[in-house]
Formats: structure tokens, sequence, C-alpha cells
């Protein structure tokens, strides 16, 4: 797949950062993750198996499993059914695992499996209501139309959430982002979006939905997308999206005048519908006063940033604060971390685990002061 060319709304042209290309896995550039709506072109793309051809006039999804009416609804019956809109950030739970050490397997992925987007579609509970699921069922799990070959067997992409995650009102069975009907590449015709989660939640492709009377087990579920501690051993899959911050400008490598005024910012966010409650940031490194790194003089103190309202209860928020260069030429690191409502705060370190899931350690850019 090509990668588009995009313009942000200051008419900045970037394009995606592949990271694969077979099956086509790509990031969201850094210009756009400035954006407080990532363009649908530019957001990052997790692909396991290669996107499966799609009908919009042909596409059905089957609710079935432990229920007393199974459903089978086609593309026009769920676009007219009550919908909602929500901006939602969908973050890979392997965001940022090259920063891992040592570095985990998985798709080297840096800070840009990740965006923020304006999804449009039927809540799934609408439903879950028709088909009448059973009193025992526990969860439903979800299948795409992607299928391949995991640890040596045929399956189907596949993901299960608890009932009540599922039965959630801002549940959606996705079929707008950002205005426009879904793109393939993000899971046309229909897909899920479950807010707060990591986006592996967010099945693509949707043809299916089932109840189970007991907890789901499949790769997907216990093998793949699990967070595990040093000596291999499952401690569970990968569900609420950690708190974490990044910084958007400066870039990296930015060259800045010696008292220079600039203005850092950047986006922060966390899961389960808890916004962020502050973002902090302090310099180190330089050699001076502010050089912690070097051993010289006080480490420097965090100051707290600008914090802005989130676009709704699932969407990341825009944080800025004033920074004057120093005098003293050198090497500067710009560090932000997040709190969110619920106490949680990004770690200097990201606990390690062999599949380098949830990374979300204090954000960081270094730029030259000359």
């Amino acid at each position: 797949m090509a990668s588009p060319v995009v313009r942000g709304s200051g008419g900045t042209a970037w394009a995606p950062e592949p990271v694969t290309a077979d099956p086509y896995n790509a990031q969201t550039p850094r210009a756009a993750l400035a954006e407080p709506v990532t363009p649908v072109d530019a957001f990052f793309v997790r692909d396991h198996f290669g996107i499966p051809e799609a009908d919009t006039g042909r596409w059905r999804v089957r609710i079935g499993g432990a229920v007393a009416a199974p459903l089978d609804v086609c593309y026009a019956e769920l676009c007219a059914m009550p919908y909602r809109e929500l901006d939602v950030v969908l973050e890979c739970a392997g965001n940022g695992r090259s920063l891992m050490r040592p570095r985990p397997t998985g798709l080297p992925w840096g800070q840009g499996a990740v965006g923020c987007a304006h999804f449009a579609g039927v809540p799934f509970r609408f439903l879950a209501a028709r088909a009448l699921i059973d009193a025992a069922a526990v969860e439903v799990v979800f299948c795409g139309a992607d299928s391949g070959t995991v640890h040596g067997r045929r399956t189907a992409f596949e993901r299960s959430l608890p009932l009540a995650a599922a039965l959630h009102p801002d549940t959606l069975l996705a079929t707008h982002m950002n205005g426009e009907p879904l793109a393939p590449e993000h899971g046309a015709p229909v897909r899920l979006v479950v807010p707060g989660r990591y986006a592996v939640a967010d099945v693509k492709w949707l043809v299916g939905a089932r109840a189970v009377t007991e907890p789901f087990t499949g790769p997907f579920q216990t093998e793949e997308y699990v967070y595990t501690a040093s000596r291999g051993t499952p401690e569970g899959p990968v569900t609420t999206i950690r708190v974490k911050s990044l910084v958007t400008a400066p870039a990296p490598g930015s060259v800045l005048r010696c008292g220079a005024q600039t203005l850092v910012r950047g986006r922060a966010w966390s899961g389960g519908g808890v916004a962020v409650r502050r973002v902090e940031v302090r310099v180190e490194g330089g050699g001076g006063a502010e050089g912690e790194a070097e051993g010289v003089g006080p480490a420097p103190s965090w100051e707290e940033a600008r914090l802005e309202p989130p676009l709704g209860p699932y969407a990341w928020q825009e944080w800025t604060h004033p920074w004057t260069a120093p005098l003293r030429p050198g090497r500067y690191r710009l560090l932000a971390r997040a709190t969110d409502e619920a106490g949680h705060t990004q770690p200097g370190r990201a606990p390690w685990n062999a599949r380098g899931y949830g990374c979300n350690p204090v954000a960081c850019v270094e730029v030259v002061v000359e």
C-alpha cells in the first residue's frame, strides 16, 4: 500500500511512516500527532493478516452464541439504527515498544501507534438487546473477517470483552471515522470501537459477535496481547490504556537559540474514560544549573503545564508550557509526565514485559541549544 500524503490544519504535508510492508503496518507521523483529531490518511494502521475484501452491500454481522434470538444484520439495517458519535484515542498495546530495553519481540513501534479520531456508530447494546443474551453469559467474543496462522493454527482474529464492557453505551459498531465511511485499512465496512481500551479490542472488519458462558481462550486472548513477566508467565490480557503523554513540539533534534522563548506542547491521555488531571514538564541536561544528567547542581524540579480540557471523555488533551532556552549551549532533554484522575502517573521507566505492551514512560525529546 502506498503511503499517501495528507495535510494538517496548518497546511503542512506529511506521509504515514511504514513499519512493515506485508502485512501493512504504519505509524502516525509526528506532525499529525499535533492535530486535535488525527487525519484518517495519517492514522496508524495495525494489520495482522492483510486486509480482507469487503463489499458493503453484502456485509452482514451475526449475533449468536448464548442468545435466545440470534440476529443477522446487514449494513443498511445497521446504519438505520440510532447511533453515537465519540472522539476516541486508539492506541496499539505495543506503542513505544522500541523504547524498552532489552527490546521485546514484536513490531518495532516508536511512539506513533496512536491517534485520536471522531467515530460514529451503533452501540452494540442495541443489537444485544434484540438478541436476548442469556443470563449465564460472561463475555462477548467479537470476530473479524481477517484470519491467518498463529502458532501453527489457522485462526480468525477474535477478541472478547467482559459482558459489562460489551454492553457499555459507548462500545460501538463503528461505520464512520472523521465524518467519512471507514477506509479499508481502518476496518471497513464496520469495526468495533471500545473507548478506553488498547486497540486490540477494536476488532476490525467485524462479521460476528457471540455471547459465551465461559471465559474465551482464543490465541489473541490468552497467548497474544497478554502481559508477561520476565520469566514468560502470562499475567493476563491487555485491557485499559495506561496514562501517557507525548511531546509534539519542539521536534527531536531541534536547534534553539540561547535565551529563545519556546512553547513546549504535546498530548496526554488515559484509559477507561478517566481524564488526565495534570501534566508536568522539566528540563535536564546542558551541564549547567539544569544539568542533572551531568551531576551538576540540584535536580531540576517539575513544573505544571497548562492542560486543556478534552473534546470528550475518551479524547486526548493538549498541554503547553513556555520555556526559555538557557544561556548555556548544550543538549537538553524536555520531559513530560501525565497524571490522571485516578492518581496514575507515568513512571520514569515503563515496567518491562516480554511482549513490550503498555509502554508509558515519561515522554522525552532532546533538543540542542546554541
